[in-house]
Parts: structure tokens; C-alpha cells; sequence
């Protein structure tokens, strides 16, 4: 493969990194506060669930976050730093890529009708699957430096 500037593997990790940039900021500009004392992204979420074209959405979500939302507000908070965190630092890379790939296909198939946030969903899932598929573990990542994932 021919490259400009850095070779294949570390525009990957470029990449990789940028990627847990995206999902840092995603973390950095929540208002944890509302989130987490007064609900408001899991009421925000439940109102798209039930206004969305598929039913099976509004029923999964009633089956799966209505139940536990204080619960499930930090499940999402914490995966999208957790997410950020192991990409830049390159640490259990092909779990982040899936993870943050399956999260990615969860925004999109809740706000369908928002085509801001599609956008932004579509490209950080193909991100995940080209750094996935490209083992963009293999340079400056602590995946690398402690041999998992060769």
C-alpha cells in the first residue's frame, strides 16, 4: 500500500484515535447533570422511541431502558467515555470498534427521522468497521505495546 506522509497502519491508528476523539466529545458535552438527576436523556430518548415509525422500537425500549432509566442513563454516559478512552489509547481495541459500532447502529435505528444525527452515526459506524477490519491496533496502541490482539 502506498501512503502518503505515515504508512497504512498508522493512518489507521489516526484514525482509531480520531474516532475516540468523536466519542470523548460525545461524553464531554452531555450535561451529566440532567442525565443523571433529572432523567433528561432517557425522556428525551423515550419520546423518540414512542413517536418512532417501528413499533418495535417504542416496545423495546419500554422493555429494555423504561424499566431502569437511572441505570441505563449511566450505562450510555460511561459507555461513550469508555469508548473514547480505550480507542485513543488503543487498549482492547476490537471490543471498543464493536461496541461502539453496535451503539452507533442503536442511535441510528432510534433517531431515523433525524437526519443531523444520521450522518454523524453512519460515519462513525463505517469508522469502526474499516479501523475493525484494518486491525487499527497494531501502532500506537497499548493493545500493541502488551501483544493482545496479534
Amino acid at each position: 500500500m502506498d501512503t502518503i506522509w505515515l504508512g497504512g497502519a498508522e493512518w489507521l491508528a489516526v484514525l482509531r484515535i480520531g474516532l475516540g476523539l468523536w466519542w470523548l466529545e460525545s461524553w464531554r458535552h452531555k450535561d451529566r447533570k440532567g442525565w443523571f438527576e433529572r432523567g433528561t436523556g432517557i425522556a428525551w430518548a423515550a419520546d423518540v422511541a414512542h413517536k418512532h415509525r417501528w413499533s418495535a422500537v417504542g416496545s423495546g425500549f419500554d422493555t429494555v431502558v423504561a424499566p431502569r432509566p437511572r441505570a441505563m442513563a449511566y450505562v450510555v454516559v460511561y459507555a461513550e467515555l469508555a469508548l473514547g478512552l480505550g480507542l485513543v489509547a488503543g487498549l482492547l481495541t476490537p471490543v471498543a470498534l464493536i461496541a461502539g459500532l453496535l451503539l452507533n447502529l442503536l442511535y441510528f435505528t432510534l433517531m431515523i427521522h433525524d437526519w443531523a444525527e444520521q450522518g454523524q452515526n453512519a460515519m462513525m459506524a463505517l469508522i469502526s468497521v474499516v479501523a475493525l477490519f484494518g486491525m487499527a491496533w497494531q501502532t500506537w496502541s497499548l493493545d500493541d505495546a502488551l501483544g493482545l490482539f496479534r
